[in-house]
């Protein structure tokens, strides 16, 4: 019967309830057990083993410059980065808000690191998430614009929970960039999160984006209910 059993389950993909049961029966163990406490233990392995799947699976698309994590972040006074906001952002509730969030600082300060830490924690909690270096992301989008891909990057960038534009506005951006972010910004608006981070103040932002018209869209829609984390001090890695 326990050899049907586990053939049944390989068969119908239980990973987690064939090597839990297994396991159990190599110890003899389920011998302990109650028909209430075998099932519990079948059934809470066979979740345990698709949650971590699936959360693999979103560490895996995101790709992520840094394998980072809140936990290892530095929260010396120094920075200027308040731990009691980055924890309270780490839950996650800003993306069930549909809230963004703009990390600014100099180089070498942490942006991308805090930016990728948040993004795995978003991973880890079940959203979806994307991270771009925002010029390679723009050079890519051009690229698909010539060879008609662009609409369907452009509509599976809007259905991830959480996307992150890293280095944002280390060069002005020309027309073309610009339409791209403002059809991005405006596809998420209010409907998915954003985190951008970039080396530029916000106040810089408007005369960076170029065109008034486009650049007043962008920031109305991205900046005046975002949360935000500047980080100062001297760069981490000459340290």
């Amino acid at each position: 019967m326990s050899s049907i059993i586990l053939n049944k389950m390989a068969q119908l993909k239980l990973q987690g309830m064939l090597r839990t049961y297994q396991s159990l029966l190599d110890s003899r163990q389920h011998h302990d057990l109650t028909h209430d406490e075998l099932i519990n233990t079948l059934v809470q392995a066979e979740w345990e083993d698709r949650e971590h799947k699936k959360v693999t699976r979103h560490l895996r698309l995101a790709k992520f410059r840094y394998a980072a994590s809140i936990e290892e972040l530095n929260f010396v006074s120094s920075r200027g980065l308040d731990k009691t906001q980055v924890l309270r952002l780490a839950d996650g509730s800003f993306i069930d808000k549909k809230e963004n969030i703009l990390i600014t600082g100099s180089t070498g300060v942490g942006k991308s690191y805090l930016a990728s830490a948040l993004g795995h924690q978003a991973c880890q909690l079940g959203y979806r998430t994307l991270y771009f270096n925002a010029q390679k992301l723009f050079s890519k989008l051009k690229m698909m614009k010539a060879d008609g891909s662009y609409g369907r990057e452009i509509a599976k960038i809007e259905r991830y929970d959480l996307l992150i534009l890293d280095d944002f506005g280390l060069q002005a951006l020309d027309n073309t960039a610009r339409m791209i972010l403002l059809e991005i910004i405006e596809d998420r608006h209010g409907r998915k999160s954003t985190i951008i981070s970039s080396q530029l103040p916000v106040a810089k932002w408007y005369e960076m984006i170029g065109d008034s018209t486009v650049a007043d869209a962008i920031l109305d829609r991205m900046v005046h209910t975002a949360h935000r984390l500047e980080l100062k001090g001297e760069s981490l890695r000459k340290k």
